[in-house]
């Protein structure tokens, strides 16, 4: 059984069906944080956050699943609802459950 957070074949495979495209280990342990602000209406800190998750969050916002940042945190429905997704594969199904 994979740890929690680490990226899998089970993940990719569901965020190229969401998403249209696979994802980093980065981008995987950034949603998170993102489900956080974005649930406690707050913008993403850059002080919270590294190079690495700068880059993703450019790419988030270029591929249209965010806006802002730093200033007005939004995230898209399609996206919430696929982050939500892989981020239930990633941290908190396990074998057991349905869908894990």
């Amino acid at each position: 059984m994979a740890k929690r957070g680490q990226l899998t074949g089970q993940i990719q495979a569901k965020a190229k069906e969401l998403l249209g495209r696979e994802i980093t280990q980065v981008e995987l342990r950034l949603m998170p944080y993102a489900q956080h602000c974005a649930l406690n209406g707050m913008n993403i800190n850059p002080n919270k956050i590294n190079e690495s998750e700068r880059w993703a969050l450019s790419q988030w916002r270029e591929a249209g699943w965010i806006r802002g940042g730093a200033v007005a945190f939004e995230l898209e429905k399609p996206f919430w609802d696929a982050m939500n997704e892989i981020l239930w594969l990633g941290y908190v199904a396990n074998e057991d459950q349905p869908g894990g």
